[in-house]
């Protein structure tokens, strides 16, 4: 065979790894990374960033990879029949003493094999193999081929997304689009995998566990039941107010309206003090600061971020009916990371120890 021949298919070959290797790097790159490789000026970065920053974007790139996958394959098959074959099969017929007619098939199947060999290995495995390994690299590097790609298969992308919608959309099922998520189960899987390839020591590995699981608790798991919680009705004495607060170890007190199902702030003790020093007695609904409201089922490490954001030190835990069911701390929330099991008496959530 001529080396043209040899030049067609190595690369038929090559555009087929080229595909696979772009579709696996682009869906397994980190968008976090890629975004501070194009803020720190990496032209190819900032090139990828608008393919992966959106699940519409991604599928679209995703999709002209599979389209040039696809080609690449039919190509190298319909090229490999035209050219291989026909000028092995002379030489089968030489060898076997048949026509080329009679032997035409099984060399036409042969060669097929051949090149199937040769693509699952050279333009799958390997590339695949690569991408997963290395995404960032792999993405960055098929990113202008893939883009010129995005133009060429424009009109099919088109035509073969909107099928395959309407397919979807027939048999019930909802378009979500490649995303860069993982379940709890998966990223604990990549922990121990981490931890496995020594990339992890085992105390940070413990910490990202601790993390996982504070984000799979939620509010009602960490609260103090509002039945074990001291508190003061606003329209309490200054006597009463006195007498629960020396009684109490906590620093912090909520306060209720009506009914303890009702608590609109708390007290700090620290308050208490500092006005009475300077001013004497003086009415609750004075001393008492806002509290946060939040709903029973927020994830603990949202509770974190939003206390921080508020600069609140607990909140009120409601139910759907906007029911007071309980309190809770960012001591409690640490609590739970921490693997502690309840708040000791010394906290501030106002719990009776």
């Amino acid at each position: 065979m001529s080396p043209g021949v040899w030049a067609g298919i190595a690369l038929l070959i090559l555009a087929n790894a080229l595909y696979v290797a772009a579709e696996f790097g682009a869906v397994g790159v980190r968008r976090s990374r890629v975004r501070r490789l194009a803020e720190d000026g990496n032209r190819l970065a900032r090139r990828l960033l608008p393919f992966i920053s959106s699940s519409t974007a991604l599928d679209t790139y995703v999709g002209a990879s599979q389209i040039g996958i696809t080609l690449s394959s039919l190509a190298l098959g319909a090229f490999a029949q035209a050219t291989v074959s026909v000028e092995l099969a002379p030489i089968a017929a030489a060898w076997t003493g048949m026509t080329v007619a009679s032997v035409f098939p099984a060399v036409a199947i042969l060669v097929l094999l051949a090149m199937t060999a040769g693509q699952l290995i050279v333009g799958e495995l390997v590339p695949k193999s690569l991408a997963l390994q290395y995404p960032t690299q792999v993405a960055l590097t098929t990113v202008i081929p893939m883009q010129w790609s995005l133009v060429l298969f424009r009109p099919f992308l088109f035509l073969l997304n909107g099928l395959a919608n309407l397919m979807l959309r027939l048999v019930g099922a909802g378009g979500q689009g490649h995303r860069h998520l993982h379940s709890p189960e998966e990223i604990d899987l990549l922990i121990a995998e981490s931890r496995d390839g020594g990339l992890l020591e085992p105390v940070e590995q413990q910490r990202l566990h601790r993390a996982l699981r504070l984000g799979l608790r939620r509010a009602r798991d960490l609260m103090v039941p509002r039945d074990r919680l001291t508190m003061l009705p606003i329209d309490a004495s200054w006597d009463r107010v006195v007498q629960t607060v020396a009684a109490s170890p906590f620093s912090r007190l909520p306060v209720y309206v009506g009914t303890p199902d009702q608590i609109t702030g708390t007290l700090r003790v620290k308050d208490l003090v500092e006005r009475f020093v300077a001013v004497g007695p003086a009415p609750l609904e004075r001393l008492m600061r806002p509290v946060e409201r939040i709903p029973e089922s927020m994830p603990a490490d949202r509770i974190i971020s939003l206390l921080r954001e508020r600069r609140a030190h607990q909140a009120v835990v409601v139910d759907a009916g906007g029911r007071t069911i309980g309190l809770v701390t960012i001591q409690d929330v640490l609590g739970a990371m921490l693997d502690a099991t309840e708040p000791g008496p010394g906290g501030t959530t106002g719990a009776r120890p």
